[in-house]
């Protein structure tokens, strides 16, 4: 686990615990790596689960998947990011979304059980991690509640001014990358891809906005 340490660190799970204490509560809870190729899935809707996975290296989608292949895009995830604590912590819980592999990816699961049970020891950094995890969830409900902010606008152009806005208010620049490629992000916002083009080249041209690939640069025009 020492290599994963510098990830570790910037998670929100082990907030202001030291090295040491990170490395000692992972041996606590029984924490294990896995391995996923890229493309594989990491978790799959339907499955089932009782750990938190902690994304250690690479990168992943959470995504939602209907009977056609039709795919929106939840969030993506980088190193330090975490996901399925909400199924892990209601037995038996069956995922209704999927993760997948946008790279290769080493992944650290943590047991919820053994993560919210004490420990005989009651050290106070297990403590601490139970008091981060009912943080994470409460991060978690704001970030999905933004999201259905952005969706619940009718017009593609309007999610995407929604979205971009608040990505610009996050990272407090108008000047800022993204997380998603072109796809992901109509993905994410479940509009059609070729209509979100056609947006931003308008965008464009009426002067509220620069982009190329991923970064993005807002006229102040464009936030009103």
């Amino acid at each position: 686990m020492e290599k994963f340490l510098n990830v570790l660190k910037k998670c929100p799970l082990f907030a202001g615990l030291s090295d040491d204490e990170i490395l000692t509560s992972l041996k606590c809870i029984g924490a294990k790596v896995r391995k996923n190729a890229k493309n594989q899935y990491i978790l799959q809707a339907g499955d089932c689960t009782d750990c938190i996975s902690l994304l250690a290296s690479g990168t992943a989608l959470v995504i939602q998947e209907d009977l056609w292949g039709n795919r929106n895009v939840m969030t993506n995830l980088m190193p330090g990011d975490y996901f399925a604590e909400p199924f892990a912590a209601i037995p038996d819980a069956v995922l209704s979304v999927s993760v997948v592999a946008t790279e290769n990816c080493e992944i650290v699961e943590i047991n919820m059980n053994r993560l919210i049970t004490m420990c005989s020891a009651a050290c106070s950094h297990h403590n601490r991690l139970i008091k981060n995890l009912i943080t994470a969830f409460a991060q978690k409900t704001l970030l999905f509640n933004e999201k259905i902010t952005h969706m619940s606008k009718r017009k593609t152009r309007d999610k995407l001014l929604s979205y971009l806005s608040a990505e610009a208010a996050r990272q407090g620049s108008l000047s800022f990358d993204i997380p998603f490629d072109r796809q992901q992000l109509a993905d994410f916002l479940c509009v059609e891809r070729a209509a979100m083009s056609v947006e931003l080249s308008k965008l464009q041209k009426e002067g509220l906005l620069k982009t190329f690939h991923s970064h993005f640069e807002l006229s102040p025009n464009a936030t009103n």
